[in-house]
This record gives C-alpha cells, sequence and structure tokens, in this order.
C-alpha cells in the first residue's frame, strides 16, 4: 500500500510514523493535506473501514519540522498518551543545524520564558509574561567551513516555536529558518529524531528513532 509517510510501528492502539517536510500535523485553514487525514486515510483503506476512523492527535510538530510523532487508534490510548504528555513522561529529541560563529559551547541548557503575539511570532519574556521554556543541548558535530554546527536537542518543555526562538534568541538561528532566522528561502534543518513513551495499554518502554534523510543540508554531517 503506498502511503506518504514512513511507519514505524503499528498495533491495535498506537500508529508511530515519520512526518515529512512542510506538512501539517492536522489541518488548518489553509486546507492543505495534514498527518491526520493521511493516516486516517491509510487505515481507511488498509482495514476496509467504510465510515469514520478514529485517531487522535497526541503531540504536535510544526509545518516545516520532519520527525517522528505517534497518534492514537482508540480513545483509551489517546487519553492516555495525552496525560504523558502532560506530565513530561513522553520525551522527544531532536537533531538540528545552527549558524554557528564558533562561540556556541560543546554543551549547554537554555531557560527562558516564552510567549506568543498576535502574527503567531514567540519570543522571549519574562517569568511574569512568559511560560516556562526549558531545554539541554550538545553539539554533535561543527562545520567550520560553512559555519554551522549540528546539534542534539533534549526538550525539556513542549512550547510554541521553543527551539528555533531559543536558539535564534542566543544569536544561533537554525539553518533554513524562515521565520527567526536568516530568511535565505532554505528548508529548515530540524528533525524529531527519538521518541520515548510508554505503551499506553502495555506500559512497556517504547523507543523510536528516525535519521534525518540525507539531503539538503544534512549531507554535510555525519549522522
Amino acid at each position: 500500500m503506498q502511503t506518504d509517510f514512513e511507519i514505524l510501528y503499528e498495533d491495535n492502539h498506537i500508529i508511530v510514523v515519520v512526518k515529512p517536510n512542510n506538512i501539517l500535523s492536522q489541518s488548518d485553514n489553509t486546507n492543505d493535506i495534514d498527518m491526520l487525514t493521511l493516516i486516517k486515510n491509510y487505515l481507511k483503506e488498509k482495514y476496509h473501514k467504510p465510515g469514520n476512523v478514529y485517531l487522535g492527535l497526541v503531540h504536535r510538530l510544526d509545518r516545516p519540522v520532519s520527525g517522528v510523532m505517534v497518534f492514537a487508534k482508540t480513545s483509551k490510548a489517546a487519553s492516555r498518551l495525552s496525560t504523558q504528555v502532560q506530565k513530561h513522561l513522553l520525551k522527544k529529541e531532536y537533531m538540528a543545524v545552527v549558524h554557528d560563529d564558533g562561540t556556541l559551547k560543546d554543551e549547554g541548557e537554555f531557560i527562558d520564558y516564552i510567549a506568543k503575539d498576535a502574527d503567531n511570532n514567540s519570543f522571549i519574556t519574562d517569568e511574569e509574561h512568559g511560560k516556562y521554556a526549558e531545554l539541554y543541548y550538545k553539539v554533535v558535530e561543527r562545520n567550520k567551513l560553512l559555519n554551522l554546527t549540528l546539534v542534539s536537542i533534549d526538550l525539556k518543555t513542549g512550547r510554541h516555536h521553543q527551539i528555533r526562538i531559543q536558539f535564534s534568541s542566543r544569536h544561533f538561528p537554525l539553518y533554513g529558518d524562515q521565520r527567526y532566522g536568516l530568511q535565505d528561502k532554505k528548508q529548515i534543518a530540524l528533525h524529531a529524531y527519538k521518541l520515548e513513551f510508554s505503551h499506553p495499554i502495555s506500559g512497556e518502554k517504547m523507543i523510536f528513532i528516525s535519521k534525518p534523510s540525507q539531503n539538503d543540508i544534512w549531507i554535510n554531517f555525519k549522522i
């Protein structure tokens, strides 16, 4: 069966997929194709379901960002996975390529307070006006010729555009970030490569890894 996305795992309760770049997690007013619709269509065709297919959205990735996502195939699974998200038990790690003038430390922790304006842009503010945002990063590889650095990111909180604004505000914008970066018309180099959670029914620890596709700027690093 042909699909527009990679399936990493599927059982009666969940489906884990790799979202491609530039596809919505769920539909919006653009009416462009989204992952919820794509997966519902896949399930409807695979299992010959005549009516509507239930699929629960547990978490999101920004439209230009690729990476691992889990969706719930039952309401019970959706509820239990959502609880894990709320308790920060569903863990996401990312890979990103950032512009680096050589001053980015080998590893570090970013702690800020983030708010969102009327145009859907995130910005750094104070504790009174923003939401707590925390991430931890490690440098994986530096490309001094291009002044670019590959980092892995352990996202502790999931604020709107958090990774993008936290790096940009420190003058290390993500490569290809049209909103907070150099607006160079490139594809953003941000990929959710690792997802970890407990199976909503069995409780089994589940870990899924997907490396970025080896094209565009990623080919300049040994991933």
